[in-house]
Parts: structure tokens; C-alpha cells; sequence
């Protein structure tokens, strides 16, 4: 079994995250994502021992300025994902571990979204557990640039929901 490591970091004052649940329904994620996509995803033909990644939790001003400074976009998102593993050709193993990358979720937005029934979940949480399906989608090096594969990320996003249980996002 491969062992998942999840850091969290919240600097976002305006919401108390219980992390443990987020990194526990994450990790269930993960998990799903491995056992059903891994022949699709950057994961494919490696030998590994552990899987890490990292998720920062901030305001939509923090994302705006990585926007900004590291995508070249002037907006804020409410989430911004660096697949270090899947979207580098020089990737490496370092003893057995795959450092994924990072998610970076602006929980502002989030809020937002939900306050203005403008997400796919009914409360932040599940909106929450959305962002973070679709930032391990991309860390595992799925994309969208078209409709087909638009498709095929929000329904393995919605697979992976389920299995933690929101089955009605």
C-alpha cells in the first residue's frame, strides 16, 4: 500500500478548517484516483513507495498574486494548482517518495460561490472537497483544454465524491 502524505497550511483567518477531516477526505480521494485512474495519469509505469503533496488554504488576493506573478493571469482564482510532478519532463523519485505539487485554494472564494449558489455543492464544504478532487485530477496530469476532456475530469471528480460520500454535487 502506498502511503499518502498530505500537508495543510490555512493563513486564511476567516474560516477554521477542521484539517484533519479535509486531509482524510483527500487522501480517500487519492486513493480512488490511484486505484481506478493510475494507468491514465503521470503515475503510470513508476515505482514509488509514497505520494506527497501540499494544500495552502488563503484569500483570493494570495491567488491573484500567484496568478499574477507565476501564470501571467491578473485575477484572483479559487484554486491554483503546481503539479510539479505531473507537468515536469525531468520528474523525479527522490528515495521511493512523488512529491505531487501543491493546491492552493482561496476559501474567500469558495464562500463566495456558495453564497451566491454559483459552485456545484450544496455547502463549503463540499465545495471545498470539489476544488480539492479537481486539484488532484491536475496533479495526477489531467487537463481540460477541450470538452471531451472536460467531461472526463468533473466525471472522475464526481466519482471520487461519491466515494467520500457527497453523492448529490
Amino acid at each position: 500500500m502506498t502511503t499518502i502524505n498530505i500537508f495543510t497550511e490555512n493563513i486564511f483567518e476567516g474560516w477554521k478548517l477542521d484539517e484533519k477531516d479535509v486531509i482524510d477526505k483527500t487522501r480517500s480521494m487519492l486513493e480512488f484516483y490511484i486505484k481506478n485512474l493510475e494507468e491514465k495519469s503521470c503515475l503510470l509505469e513508476r515505482e514509488y513507495d509514497s505520494i506527497t503533496l501540499d494544500i495552502v488554504f488563503c484569500d483570493s488576493e494570495k491567488t491573484h498574486e500567484l496568478n499574477r506573478d507565476y501564470r501571467e493571469k491578473d485575477y484572483p482564482a479559487d484554486i491554483i494548482t503546481f503539479a510539479i510532478f505531473a507537468d515536469d519532463e525531468n520528474s523525479f523519485i527522490f528515495d521511493g517518495d512523488i512529491n505531487l505539487g501543491e493546491i492552493v485554494i482561496a476559501l474567500d472564494k469558495v464562500i463566495e460561490g456558495v453564497n451566491r449558489d454559483i459552485s456545484f455543492s450544496k455547502n463549503k464544504e463540499q465545495e471545498l472537497c470539489f476544488l480539492i478532487s479537481h486539484g488532484l485530477m491536475h496533479l495526477l496530469g489531467f487537463d481540460h483544454q477541450s470538452e471531451e476532456e472536460y467531461n472526463f475530469v468533473i466525471g472522475e471528480q464526481r466519482k471520487a465524491l461519491e466515494s467520500i460520500g457527497y453523492d448529490k454535487i
